[in-house]
């Protein structure tokens, strides 16, 4: 089914009797800068169109969330604790499901440090309660939930959490977040908590043994596993004790950019051998090549080129990481706030003021597919890539 291009805002959270509460201005949705477009032949163009509309389009990691036009004002605007779904951008994503990191488990309103319960709680419930009145995008948390979306020409947002970090030491708080609605949880984040340790820590002991009751109880609920911001040996640990498999949702590949943030070598053989997906990132700065040190498309596929080649096709997906408005300035924001600096190792980054060609949710899945077409994947291969092989995975980690 046809899904119309969204036309003006209509969030409930900020329209009450004709009355517009947003206390920010926020960033543009689509066409902000001049980010290219992958250029194919006309034939090639309805290819890609066909592909787009025959697959269940999936984004394993992105923020659905229009971010303040002055990045600065991001602390304050999160503090609200309304942030505003991008629904113009959806519209034109081509997109039928996105793991939705929501707030990325950061929520501010007590605390700048983030991550705690209260917060995390209220988020979600302001998200979800905008998202329940939207005709356009629907939650969802199961395989079926998906398919209907589809079906009905509406997009599905499974909420996620990046971490773990908020249950603190009470397991049953994954119980709660599960009636939530909340379907994927990251071990942890840069700092280490009750689980095992993030990326930022010098030494990583693993999995603790709440993080292994933890494991148990998220299998047993129908949580997805991300591992993407756990420490390594945090990492294989959880894909060892993992009944199901375990997604690495957004990184690339440690041996093409030698940096915290991407994954060895190791870790991305352990994730697939045990039926689990690797998502390709595309936050900011992170998935850089020797070869295509400006941050781009190019550089982000040469990372999904290593990982298909390294572990197979059929565990291989998109986890692009983006947000609507200022993706770079986005980052730095959240490094400076949140440690990120510190687990990116001390590579010399050439900056970009933005990543070209897959620089938001809108754009990121045509861009992606054109450049599969452009460069002679199947119709089979690029179905896997850009759906497939994560409901494939689903279909083994979420309750029928």
């Amino acid at each position: 089914m046809k899904r119309e291009r969204y036309d003006g805002y209509r969030s409930f959270q900020y329209l009450e009797a004709g009355v517009d509460y947003r206390p920010f201005e926020l960033a543009k949705e689509v066409g902000r800068v001049p980010s290219r477009r992958v250029e194919v032949s006309a034939a090639d163009e309805a290819r890609v169109q066909r592909l787009l509309e025959t697959n269940i389009v999936v984004s394993l990691h992105d923020h659905a969330t229009v971010a303040p036009a002055n990045v600065a004002e991001m602390t304050e605007y999160r503090r609200q604790g309304r942030e505003w779904t991008g629904y113009e951008g959806l519209s034109v994503s081509r997109l039928d499901c996105v793991f939705d990191a929501l707030m990325g488990g950061t929520a501010t309103i007590t605390s700048r440090a983030g991550w705690k319960w209260d917060d995390v709680v209220y988020d979600l419930g302001m998200r979800m309660s905008d998202i329940a009145h939207s005709k356009m995008v629907m939650q969802a948390g199961s395989v079926e939930d998906i398919n209907a979306a589809k079906a009905g020409g509406r997009i599905a947002l499974v909420p996620c959490l990046e971490t773990a970090t908020p249950i603190e030491n009470e397991l049953d708080r994954l119980d709660v977040l599960y009636g939530l609605g909340v379907r994927s949880v990251g071990i942890a984040y840069s700092e280490g908590n009750a689980l095992g340790s993030g990326l930022r820590e010098e030494r990583d002991a693993g999995l603790t043994e709440f993080g292994r009751l933890a494991v148990r109880r998220m299998n047993r609920l129908g949580i997805a596993i991300d591992i993407s911001h756990a420490g390594d040996q945090t990492s294989l640990d959880t894909i060892e004790r993992s009944e199901r498999p375990v997604f690495v949702t957004h990184a690339g590949a440690r041996s093409l950019w030698n940096t915290k943030r991407m994954k060895p070598d190791k870790i991305l053989r352990a994730c697939a051998e045990r039926g689990g997906v690797v998502g390709i990132s595309a936050a900011a700065h992170t998935t850089l090549t020797e070869k295509h040190p400006l941050h781009s498309l190019e550089s982000v596929m040469e990372h999904f080129e290593y990982v298909a080649r390294l572990v197979g096709i059929d565990h291989v997906a998109f986890g692009p990481d983006t947000f609507f408005g200022d993706h770079v300035g986005l980052h730095r924001f959240f490094a400076a706030q949140f440690s990120l600096g510190a687990s990116r190792g001390d590579r010399t980054i050439q900056e970009v003021e933005y990543v070209d060609g897959i620089e938001n949710p809108g754009e990121s899945f045509p861009n992606i597919t054109r450049w599969l077409v452009r460069h002679g994947y199947t119709d089979e291969d690029i179905g896997k890539v850009i759906s497939g092989n994560v409901l494939g995975a689903l279909a083994a980690i979420w309750p029928s």
